[in-house]
């Protein structure tokens, strides 16, 4: 399995001119061969390759080959990508302006998908252009000046992948700092299967909740949100110089902070479960297109929520446990009795409380879900032929872990 860690280059002034002009050219031949597939619409590799080699090493002088490749390749990535989006958004515009004018609402202005570009695109590094000496802390690049070695550091929470091979790399310009994001190859964890099945319901209220009796992340994380937000809305009212310069030096901090919740809330998630067992979540890949919320605080949490994110975080995290993670349709989940199995919207009397109306069984509405994720998981196997090893659950509800 892969791993990616962030070291910090010490490069002296001739080199760090190197890297600029480096990352200058880099930057030239990636927004060259996007623009080329988007005019012509060509999102092959190969025929990128052929259409756009020989100018961009023109344009780009200052590049070994394999750097040019490795531009190319990034923006072919790009290009599939933002064809894709394009797509995407085309097919769905009829059905917007159908929805608009079946509820009587203005006609939605419709956005195009624009050329990608970058104002300054990581460089990518191969095992051909960057060598990586861990004894000496010292890495060698290619550079338009040719290849130079650099001092690095490395953070005290990576020194666990100081002696794993490396195998490509990331050159970063940010806020005035070199960095080099390496992937490393790391060995595959050998733990024995467990038996053991955990549902998790991820939600906005309470950030997750297990089958396990689990309630995981901390309730004043969303007062942090919303001191943020009125800070924001305060500030971009005042329009002022000041205004504006704090606004900047808040710039990425609310980025920063979720993401430091979902790492938080993925470590935690990992560690309630033993070694070798499996994770069950709900799929929300379209749920910002499924769910209708009115203008404000709803709308706002839902549209920032970040669970792609913890998505990765807990993938990665649990890989290294040997903790295998499951998806399953999140469909009725939360309007299901977790005893009788009774369907109904009004189960759900409100955001915390379940209650069913075919047998009256209540309990926490988010413990409730989570129960049906783990059952529907194991419905589904026990449909494929597969045995799995279910347990029991007691009723009632425990005292809530904390965080």
């Amino acid at each position: 399995m892969d791993r990616t860690i962030q070291i910090q280059l010490q490069p002296k002034r001739e080199q760090a001119q190197a890297l600029h002009e480096t990352l200058t050219q880099f930057t030239l031949a990636y927004n060259h061969v996007c623009a080329s597939g988007w005019q012509h619409g060509e999102k092959n590799g190969v025929k990128l390759h052929h259409a756009t080699y020989y100018e961009t090493k023109a344009l780009c002088s200052g590049l070994v080959s394999d750097l040019l490749i490795q531009a190319r390749v990034k923006a072919t990535e790009t290009l599939r990508s933002a064809f894709t989006w394009k797509a995407k958004k085309e097919a769905a515009y009829p059905r917007k302006v159908a929805k608009a004018q079946k509820q009587g609402k203005p006609i939605p202005t419709f956005k195009p998908v624009r050329c990608p570009r970058s104002e300054q695109c990581a460089v990518r590094y191969n095992v051909h252009t960057y060598s990586l000496n861990w004894a000496t802390q010292t890495v060698r690049v290619s550079t338009t000046q040719g290849k130079m070695s650099i001092p690095f550091t490395v953070p005290h929470f990576s020194e666990r992948y100081r002696r794993c091979q490396p195998t490509s790399a990331d050159l970063v310009y940010r806020k005035g700092k070199w960095w080099l994001h390496v992937v490393v190859a790391v060995p595959e964890p050998v733990v024995p299967r467990h038996d053991a099945v955990v549902g998790v319901d991820l939600g906005l209220n309470r950030p997750a909740v297990t089958s396990n009796r689990h309630f995981l992340g901390k309730r004043h994380w969303k007062e942090i949100d919303r001191r943020r937000f009125r800070l924001h809305r305060k500030l971009q009212s005042k329009g002022t110089k000041s205004a504006k310069r704090h606004l900047k030096k808040l710039s990425g901090r609310a980025l920063r902070f979720h993401r430091d919740c979902d790492h938080v809330l993925s470590k935690r998630i990992v560690q309630s479960v033993p070694p070798g067992a499996t994770i069950v979540l709900e799929n929300l890949t379209n749920i910002r297109e499924g769910v209708r919320h009115r203008k404000g605080e709803a709308q706002r949490k839902l549209h920032s929520w970040s669970f792609a994110q913890l998505y990765g975080f807990i993938a990665y995290k649990a890989q290294e446990q040997g903790v295998v993670v499951e998806r399953i349709d999140p469909r009725h989940t939360s309007q299901t009795c977790s005893r009788c199995g009774h369907q109904a919207r009004n189960n759900r009397r409100s955001q915390a409380v379940f209650h069913c109306r075919s047998c009256g069984y209540q309990l926490n509405a988010d413990l409730n879900a989570a129960i049906n994720i783990r059952e529907k998981y194991l419905a589904s196997l026990a449909q494929g032929g597969i045995s799995v090893l279910s347990g029991s659950l007691s009723d009632g509800l425990s005292s809530h872990a904390s965080a």
